[in-house]
């Protein structure tokens, strides 16, 4: 393929070719499988007009909220290729943000190669890589570097704004979101850490390999007081903060065992995503009035937007490349290997972040 000359060179003469995860049909609940899928390739010219870029998409995510994405009303639509949140390298450019070679960050449609005109980049958030990794770390950028890391870095610094004497409950405490909360909360806080994930395989995990203090197998609770007794049990005073991956049984034990001034950071809800109609928490106003609680959700968008985008990259890649967190990773490869990938994360099979390598 790259006899005719340079890279460059090849990418003038001829099409490239390229292949989606395309969306067949919209699935209003239960768990998605390989049927709702299908792979469609096509060929992509190179020629670029004024501020646009050619981009190869490297790695591609799976992530939990794109459950409610292909729903009915869901922003992705029948017959078109998936939205999500990628990382890949920069073929050539018309942009004068970005040169031939950038790695770069963003939210485009998972299709292998393509052209990403002006507009597209300028109504999406973006950000670079290419200083803080290398290609062969290209995954850090839809993981640590990418929306989880922003989700745990501004839930944890500035929702929940920990300090050394919190105690800190993480449900999913072995997913992308919660391995990272933990880390970050031991790392920059030395905070006290309880982690809930799902068999003693996790449990040891967390513990060993993320550093939290304690861990719940919420396997083995059926109830909100059971898991509450569960926390009680490594924290009797209760825990002061509450970082919301599940939903369900964890929010209630949490509401059940936040001491006054207690904060929750909602960040999501995985134990309703296949629910036709979302679960509804209960809310006990005079608990949330009388220990003077805090709820608060937030969006990893405006952790990666441009006012915390600087701090949230440097903050991550400095702890990254001082070895302060540890990136987990659940890999699949080959684009046609994403719906598998997404299926993982509702099924408990998936430790870290699930990365599909293109």
């Amino acid at each position: 393929e790259y006899m005719g000359g340079t890279f460059c060179s090849t990418l003038a003469m001829s099409l490239l070719p390229s292949s989606a995860v395309v969306l067949v049909e919209s699935v209003p609940s239960g768990h998605p499988t390989n049927e709702h899928f299908r792979i469609e390739k096509s060929e992509v010219s190179p020629e670029l007009k004024e501020g646009e870029i050619l981009v190869q998409l490297l790695a591609i995510s799976a992530d939990p909220y794109q459950r409610g994405t292909i729903k009915p009303g869901g922003i992705n639509k029948p017959g078109n290729p998936l939205r999500g949140f990628v990382a890949g390298k920069v073929l050539k450019s018309q942009n004068p943000a970005w040169v031939e070679g950038d790695l770069i960050g963003t939210i485009l449609p998972y299709q292998t190669v393509q052209v990403v005109s002006a507009e597209a980049l300028a109504s999406s958030t973006n950000w670079k890589l290419t200083d803080l990794i290398d290609e062969s770390q290209i995954t850090l950028g839809i993981g640590i570097l990418g929306m989880p890391g922003a989700t745990a870095y501004g839930g944890l610094v500035h929702v929940l704004e920990p300090n050394s004497s919190s105690v800190l409950f993480v449900s999913a405490a072995a997913g992308a979101v919660g391995s990272l909360v933990g880390q970050l909360a031991k790392r920059l806080y030395g905070c006290t850490v309880i982690g809930s994930a799902g068999g003693p395989e996790k449990c040891r995990l967390i513990k060993e390999k993320f550093g939290f203090d304690y861990a719940i197998d919420y396997k083995t609770v059926n109830t909100a007081e059971e898991l509450a007794a569960e926390i009680r049990k490594v924290s009797p005073g209760g825990i002061d903060l509450y970082f919301e991956n599940v939903g369900g049984i964890h929010y209630e034990a949490a509401m059940l065992t936040l001491k006054q001034y207690g904060r929750i950071a909602v960040c999501g809800a995985i134990s309703n995503y296949n629910n036709e109609q979302p679960g509804v928490a209960s809310f006990n106003i005079q608990q949330v009035i009388y220990k003077s609680l805090r709820i608060e959700g937030f969006l990893s968008s405006t952790y990666l937007g441009p006012k915390h985008q600087k701090q949230f990259l440097d903050t991550m890649s400095g702890l990254l490349k001082e070895g302060k967190i540890i990136a987990e990773e659940t890999e699949f490869v080959g684009v046609e290997s994403w719906p598998t990938a997404f299926q993982s994360l509702f099924v408990g099979q998936n430790v870290g972040k699930v990365v599909v390598k293109v």
